[in-house]
């Protein structure tokens, strides 16, 4: 019995790891077809720059002001949002993050401000009994 159920067993593998792999196929393709020029991408190499020119082949990048450079289709490993390519390359939060700062402000604007007032009368004494305001005195 366990010798006919494993190679239906291993073919049924088999079936699922080649449509996983033509799925991941399809989906790469999909977002290289999204290129196009002045989006942001993200190379394999984990670099992002500009989308200047597609051609059938290979893409031309702006990979700092005024430098282009030409990599391969496959060298793109993601298509950015411009909301998230500006986020990445300026430092700027995104919107989600920045009605996160909001809510936190508000809350903070409800607390009492700390002062820096020494003559704030909640402070310990830290001075010592004999007045010497807590300083060891100077060996001679």
């Amino acid at each position: 019995m366990f010798n006919l159920l494993l190679p239906v067993i291993m073919i049924a593998a088999l079936f699922m790891l080649f449509r996983s792999n033509k799925k991941r196929q399809e989906q790469s393709k999909e977002m290289r077809s999204a290129m196009e020029p002045g989006s942001g991408v993200r190379t394999i190499g984990g670099m992002y720059a500009l989308v200047k020119a597609v051609n059938e082949e290979t893409v031309e990048l702006e990979v700092a002001p005024g430098v282009v450079a030409h990599y391969t289709k496959s060298a793109i490993a993601a298509v950015l949002d411009p909301q998230e390519y500006d986020a990445i390359i300026n430092g700027r939060p995104e919107e989600e993050e920045l009605a996160e700062l909001d809510e936190s402000e508000e809350e903070t604007a409800d607390e009492k401000p700390l002062s820096l007032d020494k003559s704030v009368s909640d402070k310990k004494d830290v001075s010592g009994s004999d007045g010497t305001d807590g300083e060891t005195p100077a060996t001679k």
